[in-house]
């Protein structure tokens, strides 16, 4: 690291405010002759040509016998030595900050005869004079922070994890939808609990959050739940640390190096033809309100969360058309088969705006979250699997399982019929994206099964 640097950034720790008629520019980063805010969009051979150049801090300073700015000799201090931007921009950030402090204080290379690195080395010894005679041993511009591993001098002006979550939590709400968020938020409150617990206050500086402390967080979580926990809460984490790195709290995102652990996902089983007809006929007698929303998720395949989402305003009865808003996805047309028409009440006595399905009743108001009117049904449906003395493993995803495997058999039994011809058929009516994705799930729920294969053994 050049010594210039290192004397600009001792310099950067003591701020001294005497006001003053500016007689110079604004110092600047000249960055290889291109806009460094549109570093993401360039093509890896414009970055390669951005770097081979020299990357430097320039200021102009007023000349007293010319009165004009006079452009000063550009300060490099070894930035261009590392080979990637977000390095060299970091030391030219604080260079920068640093000369402004320099500047406000007094620097004048016409009337010092000094050169900046001489200017330096002057205020170097001033500030170690002024500590040996009349500092105590912590000054006001610092404060001593203590960790569970190490003992850190931060800097006054460093963010800290309080402001660091404060900046990053609006930034994800404004791009996440609210039942995600709500999510999201909850995982960064319990680390941030997590963090207190350790001795680690807000008001310390967001550096302290390192590889390590994170790692036994996430330790924590999955030797107190399970991987996929664990696994759901680091991907949280990596996407809040982005916005570190993006904002430049952070040198860099270190959760993108933790690796995901492997885990079994638990899906729910299929019902049996005789536990779905036994069910229907139950709830014919006992819930038709929870029976059409089962019909919505069995008929049309939809997530029982989809079904929440439903509006009268989305059904069209008259074009056999239904609007469906996923998740994280623009608003997807399906078709409503018969089956499922002739099932539905008289909508048009209700208001487009309202829900289709309520906690009591179809059609009307429910002023709810996502996630609570999801809970609500399954509560619901946990009183039948109760009746019928079925386990965790059955929910109301079951069905949307058990209607597909049903499709797929039926499909398979027409004469000719090749499973590519039956993927892509089912691919419009199922909704998926891909026919991988398809194929994926189709292989998860063992919908495709092989004949009886005795003969081979005989």
């Amino acid at each position: 690291m050049s010594s210039i640097f290192l004397l600009l950034q001792k310099v950067h720790d003591k701020v001294h405010d005497l006001p003053m008629k500016l007689k110079y520019s604004q110092p600047k980063i000249y960055t290889g002759g291109i806009d460094i805010n549109a570093w993401s969009s360039l093509s890896k051979q414009e970055k390669k040509l951005a770097l081979e150049k020299d990357w430097y801090v320039y200021f102009s300073f007023r000349n007293p016998k010319t009165n004009k700015l006079v452009r000063q000799q550009n300060i490099k201090a070894g930035a261009n030595r590392y080979k990637d931007k977000k390095t060299r921009l970091h030391i030219l950030n604080i260079l920068a900050k640093s000369l402004v402090i320099l500047l406000e204080e007094g620097f004048d290379p016409y009337k010092t005869n000094l050169t900046l690195k001489q200017y330096l080395e002057l205020k170097e010894k001033e500030i170690e004079t002024e500590k040996t005679i009349d500092l105590p041993p912590t000054t006001p511009t610092t404060k001593i922070i203590p960790t569970t591993e190490t003992t850190t001098v931060v800097a006054k002006d460093t963010v800290s994890i309080k402001e660091a979550f404060e900046l990053a939590l609006p930034l994800k709400q404004s791009v996440m939808k609210e039942n995600s968020f709500s999510k999201f938020k909850s995982k960064i409150g319990q680390f941030e609990r997590w963090l207190v617990s350790q001795q680690i206050t807000p008001d310390q500086p967001i550096s302290i959050i390192t590889k390590k402390i994170v790692m036994r967080y996430l330790n924590d979580v999955l030797i107190r739940t399970s991987a996929r926990n664990r696994n759901n809460t680091h991907t949280d984490l990596r996407s809040f640390f982005q916005v570190f790195e993006e904002n430049e709290l952070i040198p860099d995102n270190f959760l993108q190096k933790i690796s995901k652990l492997n885990s079994k996902p638990e899906r729910n089983k299929t019902y049996t033809p005789s536990q779905q007809e036994e069910i229907f006929e139950y709830l014919k007698e006992n819930d038709k309100t929870l029976l059409l929303f089962i019909q919505f998720v069995s008929y049309n395949f939809l997530r029982p969360i989809e079904v929440c989402r439903l509006r009268i305003g989305d059904i069209d009865v008259k074009d056999k058309k239904l609007y469906v808003r996923a998740k994280n996805q623009p608003v997807k047309i399906k078709i409503i088969p018969n089956i499922l028409l002739k099932e539905l009440p008289d909508l048009s006595i209700y208001k487009k705006d309202d829900f289709l399905f309520t906690s009591t009743s179809v059609g009307g108001v429910w002023d709810s979250k996502e996630d609570n009117k999801r809970n609500h049904y399954s509560k619901k449906f946990k009183k039948v699997k109760d009746h019928f003395g079925l386990g965790t493993d059955y929910g109301l995803y079951s069905f949307r399982h058990t209607f597909i495997t049903t499709l797929y058999r039926e499909m398979a039994k027409v004469p000719n019929a090749t499973p590519s011809m039956i993927k892509s058929k089912m691919q419009l009516i199922t909704g998926h994206s891909t026919m991988q994705a398809l194929e994926l799930y189709l292989r998860d729920i063992d919908a495709a099964l092989p004949e009886d294969y005795s003969n081979y053994f005989q």
